[in-house]
């Protein structure tokens, strides 16, 4: 395998700091959706969620109204059932849309729930409007006993132009890879960028860049389960794009572990920082905001309505700055 070695900068959330109020845009419409990933194209929205062949919202009037569009998979691709065998129907997770050298780049996951044998595929089209997607291939895999669980992808374009891959759920938490521009696919080293060491409850990257910074968004604690879950955004901060993130009070505490060689051949070397600050924790109605995806000035997120029997809706808000870090 062209990877063959893990080099892991990690920080572990610590400290938190306010900033609850949703500050959401006015939904109506069909705003069902888990795990949202957001994108403007010219005058219209579009939220792509988990769910059956990759559902999809869209919107023309700001999101006031929001309705359901025909799905992204119609079919599975015929890679899927020998890359994902415990892979159910056309369940696919956690999307994310970002627009790469003139091209729409759709990055998703699939895998059985609380399971390592995942994937990350890959689909591109010349629009979200033009439609045809191409099937794209796989990119990335995981399978029990390696150091990171191949789901929650997020593509992310540095400074200098360059495609880097953060993902990650659970297990060592976060990582991220840089892609080659030409095939999409990793090269080179996977980092660590954020881990726990209370929980392994932490997933979802979404990174953005503002003002000399990364800013690595993740979903910690409890999903999944309505009103019962207990799922939070937190936020860190980076000069660079591999890290480390810390919080706002630049808390580090650094330590050296070290580690046996996964299945993959991989081997580790763990640099492990304390940080992380509480960005969004919900509210009476809005409970377990989380699966976040940061698209230019914006913000979605989904999170459980108590006022309907705790059904997952796209939240989505401006993202604001205040002394250096984000807010709504």
């Amino acid at each position: 395998m062209f990877i063959n070695k893990l080099k892991l900068s990690v920080f572990i959330f610590g400290t938190y700091f306010t900033g609850n109020a949703l500050g959401a845009w006015k939904m109506g419409g069909d705003i069902s959706c888990h795990d949202p990933t957001i994108i403007q194209e010219s005058d219209r929205w579009y939220a792509f969620c988990t769910g059956e062949g990759i559902q999809v919202l869209t919107t023309e009037n700001g999101g006031d109204t929001w309705v359901r569009a025909p799905q992204v998979f119609l079919n599975k691709p015929s890679w899927w059932g020998s890359t994902v065998p415990g892979q159910a129907g056309l369940d696919v997770w956690a999307p994310d849309l970002e627009v790469f050298n003139g091209r729409t780049y759709l990055f998703y996951s699939i895998s059985t729930f609380g399971k390592q044998n995942s994937a990350i595929g890959l689909a591109s089209a010349a629009s979200i409007g033009a439609g045809s997607w191409k099937d794209e291939g796989v990119v990335l895999t995981s399978k029990e006993g390696d150091g990171y669980n191949a789901i929650d992808p997020n593509l992310v374009i540095d400074q200098s132009g360059k495609p880097w891959l953060a993902f990650g759920s659970f297990w060592t938490g976060l990582k991220i890879v840089a892609l080659n521009p030409s095939t999409m696919r990793p090269t080179g080293d996977i980092y660590s960028i954020a881990a726990r060491s209370s929980s392994s409850a932490i997933e979802a990257p979404s990174i953005t860049y503002h003002d000399g910074y990364y800013y690595l968004f993740a979903s910690i604690d409890k999903c999944c389960s309505g009103v019962a879950s207990t799922y939070k955004i937190v936020v860190s901060r980076s000069k660079n794009i591999n890290g480390p993130y810390v919080d706002k009070d630049g808390m580090t505490i650094s330590f050296y572990l070290t580690a046996s060689s996964d299945s993959n051949c991989f081997f580790y070397y763990i640099r492990i920082f304390k940080g992380g600050s509480l960005f969004d924790t919900g509210n009476e109605r809005w409970i377990g905001p989380g699966g976040e995806d940061v698209s230019g000035s914006v913000i979605a997120r989904h999170a459980y309505d108590a006022e309907d029997n705790g059904t997952s809706k796209l939240l989505v808000s401006p993202l604001r700055w205040s002394n250096g870090w984000p807010t709504y």
